[in-house]
């Protein structure tokens, strides 16, 4: 199984997109593993970015992501991080399909809503650097038979 951090950016938030975003992915049939509300410190915000530090929008990601309250969650399943990263949709949300997230709910690169894991190995590092061990859980559902073959 496959595990991809998920943030509901400041703006998702102060948008009021958060149940709605939640219920998505949910519905979808994705495993929650974690899942909190919390303001993103500058520590915390650039060892998330590190690979982005000496870019020209560095600063801006900074600023942006510890603006205000997000929230952050961990989803764990098979082909997780494709799902994933299908639902929310392309990086600017001008480009993004109808039906995903950024493509139903954005409209600038600046204000994309939303973060989602690039890979497994991403998955695994940005979840240890938002949660501990023990803020995870890892449990079966009844409904997994109807989702999973």
């Amino acid at each position: 199984m496959e595990r991809s951090l998920i943030i509901l950016k400041p703006d998702a938030v102060q948008r009021g997109l958060v149940s709605t975003i939640l219920g998505r992915l949910e519905q979808r049939g994705l495993r929650f593993a974690g899942l909190k509300m919390m303001h993103v410190t500058q520590e915390l915000a650039r060892k998330h970015y590190a690979e982005h530090e000496g870019k020209p929008f560095f600063a801006g990601l900074i600023e942006y992501i510890t603006s205000g309250p997000v929230v952050v969650i961990v989803v764990s399943g098979k082909n997780v991080i494709e799902t994933v990263r299908t639902m929310v949709g392309a990086t600017n949300p001008v480009k993004a399909a109808p039906g995903t997230i950024r493509g139903d709910f954005g409209l600038e690169i600046g204000r994309n809503l939303i973060h989602a894991s690039d890979s497994p190995e991403s998955g695994e590092r940005e979840t240890s650097i938002f949660f501990a061990s023990n803020e995870l859980v890892t449990m079966e559902r009844s409904v997994d038979r109807w989702i999973y073959e």
